[in-house]
């Protein structure tokens, strides 16, 4: 009778352990509920580069590009704006359902007379957007977006900007759908876009 108590305990606790893990693994491996906070959101009060203060709302009903970068960069930044032009000219028709954004995160150098000045020389249709410090630090949190302030004594008022050099991919209803790597080829990016855009449309 012993044996088969010890047995009877045995058993339970083999079940009680595969139970356990069972519930362990469905929920390290469910898909995230609707109720789950997305990881990043477009969230934001900025002036335009034409002086108009504009809000993620200016963005909803379009599909939207958001870089963020400083205009005294000396690569990455023109380099990925570049690209992001090469792709609004790809999409040819298409490019009307996107709205391009460059967010600096150096508002100390970028007042609005300076976004007027740069972002237009890459692309008549994009919207460059700064504010206070504390209005682009909100942003970027919003974001997950990295800066910071680098000496650099040769650049221009003594310092660079380190910071992210993803590209977000954000649909019509404000919902981020995709990063691109800095470097990301614009060929890429259009093919990506493409049949989401078409398939939004339909």
């Amino acid at each position: 009778m012993a044996r088969v108590r010890k047995l009877v305990w045995l058993l339970c606790g083999i079940g009680i352990l595969v139970l356990g893990s069972a519930v362990l693994w469905q929920r390290t491996t469910s898909t995230p509920t609707a109720e789950s906070e997305p990881a990043i959101v477009a969230d934001f009060e900025l002036t335009g580069h034409d002086g108009m203060v504009r809000t993620e709302e200016d963005l909803r009903g379009t599909w939207s590009l958001i870089f963020f970068g400083f205009t005294h960069c000396p690569d990455i930044c023109p380099t990925t704006l570049a690209d992001v032009a090469q792709v609004m000219d790809n999409l040819g028709p298409q490019a009307s359902q996107v709205q391009p954004v460059f967010i600096t995160v150096d508002p100390e150098r970028d007042d609005v007379q300076a976004l007027a000045d740069y972002v237009p020389q890459f692309h008549p249709s994009f919207l460059g957007l700064t504010g206070t410090p504390a209005q682009i630090e909100s942003t970027a949190k919003t974001f997950k977006v990295y800066y910071e302030k680098v000496d650099e004594p040769q650049a221009p008022n003594g310092y660079s900007m380190g910071h992210t050099s993803q590209l977000f991919l954000f649909n019509p209803q404000n919902e981020l759908v995709r990063l691109f790597s800095y470097g990301t080829p614009p060929s890429e990016i259009t093919a990506d876009m493409e049949p989401r855009i078409a398939a939004d449309s339909s």
